[in-house]
Protein backbone atom coordinates (compact mmCIF):
# COMPACT_ATOMS: atom_id res chain seq x y z
CA UNK A 1 0.00 0.00 0.00
CA UNK A 2 1.60 3.36 -0.98
CA UNK A 3 2.21 5.94 1.71
CA UNK A 4 -0.57 8.24 1.00
CA UNK A 5 -3.27 5.45 0.63
CA UNK A 6 -2.12 4.16 3.97
CA UNK A 7 -2.73 8.00 5.41
CA UNK A 8 -5.87 8.51 4.04
CA UNK A 9 -7.17 5.71 5.95
CA UNK A 10 -7.33 7.87 9.04
CA UNK A 11 -10.77 9.80 7.87
CA UNK A 12 -13.01 6.74 8.02
CA UNK A 13 -11.20 5.35 10.91
CA UNK A 14 -13.72 3.48 13.31
CA UNK A 15 -13.12 3.75 17.00
CA UNK A 16 -11.56 1.06 19.01
CA UNK A 17 -11.99 -0.27 22.48
CA UNK A 18 -9.59 0.99 25.12
CA UNK A 19 -6.24 -1.23 25.84
CA UNK A 20 -4.83 -1.78 28.69
CA UNK A 21 -6.15 1.30 30.64
CA UNK A 22 -5.84 0.51 34.56
CA UNK A 23 -9.05 0.89 36.08
CA UNK A 24 -7.53 3.01 39.07
CA UNK A 25 -6.99 5.65 36.32
CA UNK A 26 -9.88 4.93 34.16
CA UNK A 27 -11.69 6.12 37.45
CA UNK A 28 -9.93 9.16 38.13
CA UNK A 29 -10.28 10.43 34.66
CA UNK A 30 -12.51 13.23 35.02
CA UNK A 31 -10.18 14.53 37.52
CA UNK A 32 -6.65 14.46 36.00
CA UNK A 33 -5.60 14.71 32.25
CA UNK A 34 -5.47 11.44 30.01
CA UNK A 35 -2.35 10.43 27.75
CA UNK A 36 -3.36 8.98 24.72
CA UNK A 37 -0.15 6.52 23.87
CA UNK A 38 -0.18 5.03 20.56
CA UNK A 39 2.83 2.84 19.46
CA UNK A 40 2.95 0.58 16.39
CA UNK A 41 4.72 -1.50 18.82
CA UNK A 42 3.81 -4.55 21.45
CA UNK A 43 3.63 -4.24 25.16
CA UNK A 44 5.75 -6.48 26.20
CA UNK A 45 8.82 -5.69 23.82
CA UNK A 46 8.54 -2.08 25.01
CA UNK A 47 8.45 -2.51 28.80
CA UNK A 48 12.30 -1.63 29.57
CA UNK A 49 11.46 1.59 27.45
CA UNK A 50 7.98 2.10 29.05
CA UNK A 51 10.00 2.24 32.33
CA UNK A 52 12.21 5.51 30.67
CA UNK A 53 8.83 7.20 29.62
CA UNK A 54 7.45 6.82 32.92
CA UNK A 55 10.75 8.56 33.81
CA UNK A 56 10.49 11.78 31.64
CA UNK A 57 7.04 12.16 33.33
CA UNK A 58 8.79 11.88 36.04
CA UNK A 59 10.74 14.38 35.81
CA UNK A 60 8.38 16.65 34.42
CA UNK A 61 6.17 16.18 38.17
CA UNK A 62 3.69 13.16 36.57
CA UNK A 63 3.15 9.98 38.10
CA UNK A 64 1.13 7.65 36.19
CA UNK A 65 -2.52 6.31 38.25
CA UNK A 66 -1.49 9.90 40.75
CA UNK A 67 -1.90 12.74 38.77
CA UNK A 68 -1.98 11.88 34.90
CA UNK A 69 -3.19 8.81 33.45
CA UNK A 70 -2.18 6.91 30.18
CA UNK A 71 -4.69 5.52 27.73
CA UNK A 72 -2.16 3.06 25.98
CA UNK A 73 -2.78 1.95 22.59
CA UNK A 74 -0.64 -1.09 20.81
CA UNK A 75 -0.78 -2.02 16.79
CA UNK A 76 1.59 -5.03 17.50
CA UNK A 77 3.40 -4.44 14.04
CA UNK A 78 0.14 -4.38 12.51
CA UNK A 79 -0.29 -0.86 10.81
CA UNK A 80 -3.54 -1.15 9.34
CA UNK A 81 -4.80 -1.08 13.08
CA UNK A 82 -3.08 2.30 13.86
CA UNK A 83 -5.98 4.85 11.56
CA UNK A 84 -8.77 3.16 14.58
CA UNK A 85 -6.72 3.40 17.14
CA UNK A 86 -5.83 6.77 17.17
CA UNK A 87 -9.50 7.90 16.11
CA UNK A 88 -10.28 6.01 19.39
CA UNK A 89 -7.80 8.44 21.26
CA UNK A 90 -8.81 11.55 19.61
CA UNK A 91 -12.63 10.67 20.57
CA UNK A 92 -11.94 9.93 23.69
CA UNK A 93 -10.40 13.78 23.79
CA UNK A 94 -7.18 12.91 25.67
CA UNK A 95 -5.27 15.76 26.68
CA UNK A 96 -1.75 14.82 24.56
CA UNK A 97 -0.57 11.96 22.25
CA UNK A 98 2.68 9.91 22.55
CA UNK A 99 3.02 8.67 18.81
CA UNK A 100 5.49 5.75 19.14
CA UNK A 101 7.33 4.26 16.29
CA UNK A 102 6.69 4.91 12.28
CA UNK A 103 3.93 5.03 11.17
CA UNK A 104 2.43 6.06 14.29
CA UNK A 105 3.50 9.87 14.02
CA UNK A 106 2.00 10.54 10.87
CA UNK A 107 -1.37 8.36 11.51
CA UNK A 108 -1.89 10.80 14.63
CA UNK A 109 -0.63 14.04 12.52
CA UNK A 110 -3.78 13.10 10.11
CA UNK A 111 -6.23 11.96 12.55
CA UNK A 112 -5.92 15.94 14.72
CA UNK A 113 -4.57 18.97 14.07
CA UNK A 114 -5.82 19.85 17.86
CA UNK A 115 -4.54 17.68 19.84
CA UNK A 116 -0.82 18.22 21.02
CA UNK A 117 1.35 15.25 19.85
CA UNK A 118 4.97 14.36 21.14
CA UNK A 119 6.03 11.75 18.38
CA UNK A 120 9.61 9.46 18.15
CA UNK A 121 9.81 9.43 14.47
CA UNK A 122 12.20 7.16 12.36
CA UNK A 123 13.51 9.98 9.42
CA UNK A 124 13.16 13.06 8.23
CA UNK A 125 10.02 14.98 10.34
CA UNK A 126 9.73 17.92 7.55
CA UNK A 127 9.88 15.35 4.82
CA UNK A 128 6.66 13.07 6.48
CA UNK A 129 4.78 16.85 7.13
CA UNK A 130 5.34 16.10 10.69
CA UNK A 131 6.98 19.41 11.31
CA UNK A 132 7.58 22.58 9.00
CA UNK A 133 10.83 23.17 11.00
CA UNK A 134 12.93 21.92 13.82
CA UNK A 135 13.71 24.77 15.76
CA UNK A 136 9.64 26.28 16.18
CA UNK A 137 7.63 23.48 15.26
CA UNK A 138 4.01 25.14 14.00
CA UNK A 139 1.43 23.30 14.17
CA UNK A 140 0.04 20.91 17.13
CA UNK A 141 3.58 18.14 16.90
CA UNK A 142 7.05 17.80 18.26
CA UNK A 143 9.10 14.99 19.54
CA UNK A 144 12.51 13.50 18.76
CA UNK A 145 13.31 12.18 15.67
CA UNK A 146 16.15 9.65 14.89
CA UNK A 147 17.28 9.69 11.28
CA UNK A 148 17.55 6.35 9.88
CA UNK A 149 18.86 6.79 6.35
CA UNK A 150 22.41 7.68 8.36
CA UNK A 151 22.06 4.84 10.25
CA UNK A 152 21.58 2.94 7.61
CA UNK A 153 24.51 3.67 6.00
CA UNK A 154 26.67 2.76 8.93
CA UNK A 155 25.36 -0.97 9.80
CA UNK A 156 26.29 -1.47 5.99
CA UNK A 157 29.77 -0.20 6.49
CA UNK A 158 30.04 -2.89 9.91
CA UNK A 159 28.78 -4.97 8.26
CA UNK A 160 31.20 -4.93 5.35
CA UNK A 161 33.68 -4.62 7.57
CA UNK A 162 32.92 -8.26 9.11
CA UNK A 163 31.65 -10.06 5.87
CA UNK A 164 34.41 -8.15 3.10
CA UNK A 165 34.08 -11.44 0.58
CA UNK A 166 30.72 -11.27 0.61
CA UNK A 167 28.84 -10.79 -2.62
CA UNK A 168 25.53 -10.45 -2.32
CA UNK A 169 24.29 -8.63 0.38
CA UNK A 170 20.20 -8.62 1.40
CA UNK A 171 18.27 -5.87 2.98
CA UNK A 172 15.18 -7.25 4.70
CA UNK A 173 12.10 -4.68 4.84
CA UNK A 174 8.82 -4.95 5.55
CA UNK A 175 6.78 -3.74 2.62
CA UNK A 176 3.13 -2.36 4.70
CA UNK A 177 5.80 0.59 6.42
CA UNK A 178 4.66 3.56 4.07
CA UNK A 179 7.85 5.33 5.42
CA UNK A 180 9.91 1.99 4.65
CA UNK A 181 11.10 3.32 1.08
CA UNK A 182 13.45 6.19 2.25
CA UNK A 183 15.72 3.26 4.46
CA UNK A 184 15.91 1.29 1.25
CA UNK A 185 17.03 3.68 -1.12
CA UNK A 186 19.87 4.45 1.78
CA UNK A 187 20.67 0.83 1.72
CA UNK A 188 20.60 0.25 -1.72
CA UNK A 189 22.94 4.10 -2.06
CA UNK A 190 25.04 2.46 0.63
CA UNK A 191 25.78 -1.05 -1.08
CA UNK A 192 26.93 0.51 -4.52
CA UNK A 193 29.35 3.25 -2.92
CA UNK A 194 30.78 -0.22 -1.59
CA UNK A 195 30.82 -1.68 -4.94
CA UNK A 196 28.36 -4.57 -3.13
CA UNK A 197 25.29 -6.33 -4.93
CA UNK A 198 22.19 -6.15 -2.75
CA UNK A 199 19.18 -8.22 -2.79
CA UNK A 200 16.02 -6.04 -1.28
CA UNK A 201 13.26 -8.81 0.41
CA UNK A 202 10.45 -7.53 2.13
CA UNK A 203 8.02 -9.86 5.10
CA UNK A 204 5.55 -8.16 6.93
CA UNK A 205 4.00 -11.27 8.38
CA UNK A 206 5.13 -14.73 9.90
CA UNK A 207 4.72 -16.67 6.74
CA UNK A 208 6.55 -14.09 4.57
CA UNK A 209 9.91 -13.89 7.26
CA UNK A 210 9.82 -17.83 6.71
CA UNK A 211 10.01 -17.20 2.49
CA UNK A 212 12.33 -13.96 3.13
CA UNK A 213 14.79 -15.54 4.86
CA UNK A 214 14.67 -19.09 3.10
CA UNK A 215 15.41 -17.07 0.01
CA UNK A 216 18.94 -15.82 1.77
CA UNK A 217 19.65 -19.57 1.74
CA UNK A 218 19.03 -20.22 -2.02
CA UNK A 219 20.41 -16.91 -3.01
CA UNK A 220 23.95 -17.20 -1.39
CA UNK A 221 23.49 -14.08 0.68
CA UNK A 222 26.88 -13.61 2.55
CA UNK A 223 25.22 -10.81 4.86
CA UNK A 224 21.62 -9.67 6.16
CA UNK A 225 21.23 -5.85 6.67
CA UNK A 226 17.71 -5.45 8.64
CA UNK A 227 15.55 -2.32 7.63
CA UNK A 228 14.27 -0.54 11.08
CA UNK A 229 10.69 -1.57 11.85
CA UNK A 230 8.52 -2.17 14.92
CA UNK A 231 7.11 -5.83 13.30
CA UNK A 232 11.00 -6.38 13.03
CA UNK A 233 11.66 -5.87 17.02
CA UNK A 234 8.14 -7.66 17.52
CA UNK A 235 9.36 -10.81 15.94
CA UNK A 236 12.98 -10.37 16.89
CA UNK A 237 13.19 -14.15 18.58
CA UNK A 238 12.03 -15.65 15.75
CA UNK A 239 13.90 -13.64 13.32
CA UNK A 240 17.26 -14.29 15.23
CA UNK A 241 16.29 -17.85 15.44
CA UNK A 242 15.51 -18.05 11.41
CA UNK A 243 18.89 -15.79 10.22
CA UNK A 244 20.96 -18.58 12.44
CA UNK A 245 19.22 -21.37 10.47
CA UNK A 246 20.60 -19.76 7.48
CA UNK A 247 23.65 -19.38 8.93
CA UNK A 248 24.03 -15.49 7.84
CA UNK A 249 25.84 -13.08 9.86
CA UNK A 250 23.38 -10.43 10.13
CA UNK A 251 23.09 -7.23 11.57
CA UNK A 252 20.14 -5.28 13.07
CA UNK A 253 18.73 -2.00 14.00
CA UNK A 254 18.37 -2.42 18.50
CA UNK A 255 20.25 -3.92 21.09
CA UNK A 256 17.81 -6.30 21.88
CA UNK A 257 18.56 -8.25 18.32
CA UNK A 258 22.32 -9.13 19.62
CA UNK A 259 21.08 -9.53 23.32
CA UNK A 260 18.50 -12.16 21.44
CA UNK A 261 21.51 -14.04 20.24
CA UNK A 262 22.02 -11.87 17.04
CA UNK A 263 25.54 -11.10 15.93
CA UNK A 264 25.30 -7.44 16.03
CA UNK A 265 23.37 -4.56 16.48
CA UNK A 266 23.64 -0.58 15.98
CA UNK A 267 21.50 2.04 16.46
CA UNK A 268 20.10 4.69 18.87
CA UNK A 269 19.09 4.04 22.46
CA UNK A 270 16.02 3.93 22.44
CA UNK A 271 15.42 4.53 26.59
CA UNK A 272 16.70 8.11 25.69
CA UNK A 273 14.20 8.53 23.00
CA UNK A 274 11.66 7.07 25.40
CA UNK A 275 12.79 9.84 28.10
CA UNK A 276 12.63 12.60 25.97
CA UNK A 277 9.01 11.83 24.88
CA UNK A 278 7.83 11.51 28.43
CA UNK A 279 9.49 14.69 29.39
CA UNK A 280 8.06 16.59 26.60
CA UNK A 281 4.35 15.39 27.29
CA UNK A 282 4.96 16.80 30.93
CA UNK A 283 5.48 19.84 29.82
CA UNK A 284 2.90 20.09 27.81
CA UNK A 285 0.49 19.52 30.51
CA UNK A 286 2.24 22.11 32.26
CA UNK A 287 0.87 24.55 29.55
CA UNK A 288 3.68 24.54 26.70
CA UNK A 289 3.18 24.13 23.48
CA UNK A 290 4.51 21.99 20.78
CA UNK A 291 5.94 25.66 19.17
CA UNK A 292 7.85 26.21 22.10
CA UNK A 293 9.07 22.76 22.24
CA UNK A 294 12.20 21.95 19.61
CA UNK A 295 12.40 18.62 17.92
CA UNK A 296 15.60 16.93 19.14
CA UNK A 297 17.88 14.74 17.24
CA UNK A 298 18.68 11.30 19.09
CA UNK A 299 22.30 11.40 18.58
CA UNK A 300 23.30 8.83 20.92
CA UNK A 301 24.19 5.21 18.92
CA UNK A 302 24.96 1.85 20.64
CA UNK A 303 27.23 -0.95 18.89
CA UNK A 304 26.36 -4.36 20.69
CA UNK A 305 28.54 -7.69 19.57
CA UNK A 306 27.61 -11.11 20.28
CA UNK A 307 30.75 -13.04 20.36
CA UNK A 308 28.50 -16.48 21.26
CA UNK A 309 26.50 -16.09 17.87
CA UNK A 310 29.93 -14.84 15.56
CA UNK A 311 31.35 -18.74 17.11
CA UNK A 312 28.73 -19.97 15.65
CA UNK A 313 29.19 -18.83 12.72
CA UNK A 314 32.51 -19.64 12.82
CA UNK A 315 33.37 -15.57 12.28
CA UNK A 316 36.48 -13.68 13.34
CA UNK A 317 35.47 -10.45 14.30
CA UNK A 318 38.12 -7.97 14.04
CA UNK A 319 39.91 -6.19 16.73
CA UNK A 320 38.83 -2.48 15.50
CA UNK A 321 35.12 -3.79 15.69
CA UNK A 322 35.24 -4.65 19.09
CA UNK A 323 37.39 -2.10 20.76
CA UNK A 324 34.84 0.21 18.89
CA UNK A 325 31.87 -1.47 20.47
CA UNK A 326 29.93 -0.09 23.01
CA UNK A 327 29.09 -3.86 24.82
CA UNK A 328 30.71 -7.16 23.65
CA UNK A 329 28.25 -9.91 24.58
CA UNK A 330 30.55 -13.10 25.68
Amino acid sequence: MKRREFIALCGGAAAAPSLLWPRAASAQQGAIPVIGFLSARSPGESAQHLVAFQRGLNEAGYIEGQNVAIDYRWAEGEYDRLPALASALVARGVSVIAAIADPSPQIAKATTQTIPIVFAANGDPIRDGLVTTLNRPDGNATGVTIFGPAAVTKRLQLLHELVQRAALIAYLRNPNNPNGDVETSAAQSAARSLGRNILVLGAGNDRELDTALAMTGQRGVGGLLLASDPFFVSRRDQLVQLVARQQIPAIYYLREFAEAGGLMSYGNRLAEVYRLVGLYIGRILKGEKPIDLPVQQSTKFELVINLKAAKALDLAVPNLLLVSADEVIE
